[in-house]
């Protein structure tokens, strides 16, 4: 049984960062790809998670194009956390965060897709005030 427990949202001023953490639990699992995920208020339907950033086995990381240069996605292997360093918050950032991870490789295309992974944490949430 693998579990994903994030922590770390908090409530913000525009411009200030934050670090959301994704502790990883569990046994008889390969984690291949690690991926933070969002949903904005209002979107509960699951369908409107949009993928945030992602993380290969590889090292690769990968990000969608409104947090590039803000957003950036590490590993603590020893400690299996995985960490989302968040600067530079604008209130469009506003949303309810997930740790997703995924068991097998995955194509370029399904790299951000929330269809591509089978492990979810319960998320924890951000708000950015302006």
């Amino acid at each position: 049984q693998v579990q994903l427990v994030e922590s770390g949202g908090d409530s913000v001023q525009a411009g200030e960062s934050l670090r959301l953490s994704c502790v990883v639990t569990g046994t008889g699992y390969s984690r291949q790809c690690m991926g933070w995920f969002r949903q904005f208020p209002g979107k509960e339907n699951e369908g409107v998670r949009e993928g945030v950033a992602y993380l290969g086995s590889d090292g690769r990381t990968y990000y969608h194009e409104s947090v590039k240069g803000r957003f950036t996605i590490s590993p603590d292997n020893a400690k299996n956390i995985v960490y989302l360093q968040m600067n530079s918050l604008k209130p469009e950032d506003s949303a309810m965060y997930y740790c997703a991870a995924r068991d097998a490789p995955v194509s370029r295309g399904g790299i951000l897709d929330r269809r591509s992974y089978n492990y979810w944490g319960q998320g924890t949430q951000v708000t950015v005030s302006s």
